[in-house]
């Protein structure tokens, strides 16, 4: 199982991240509809963008699954971050009470 704080890359664009709260789902997380790798890992030379998987993500962004996975953009780019085809979506803030 991929550990928080691991570093991963896409193999398909610029898109860096750091896992902040890992799961099992993480093992199966992927950017533009390829697996993420470590950063400096062996890329794969016939991996290509998943036109399906190319919305982008943003830079400083936290994405989550349904399973409580978190996920912190530290590079963005082209490809979308999802975990077995499914996207991960945008963490939304948490509203703060009004200080009356």
């Amino acid at each position: 199982m991929i550990k928080s704080g691991t570093r991963l890359e896409s193999q398909v664009c610029d898109t860096q991240v750091i896992v902040i709260k890992s799961t099992e789902a993480v093992d199966g997380l992927r950017c533009g509809g390829a697996p993420m790798i470590p950063i400096g890992g062996e890329k794969n030379a016939t991996a290509v963008l998943d036109p399906a998987f190319s919305g982008g993500n943003a830079v400083g962004k936290r994405y989550v699954h349904d399973t409580g996975a978190e996920i912190l953009v530290t590079r963005s780019g082209t490809g979308t971050l999802d975990v077995d085809t499914t996207p991960l979506q945008l963490k939304e803030a948490k509203q703060l009470p009004s200080s009356d």
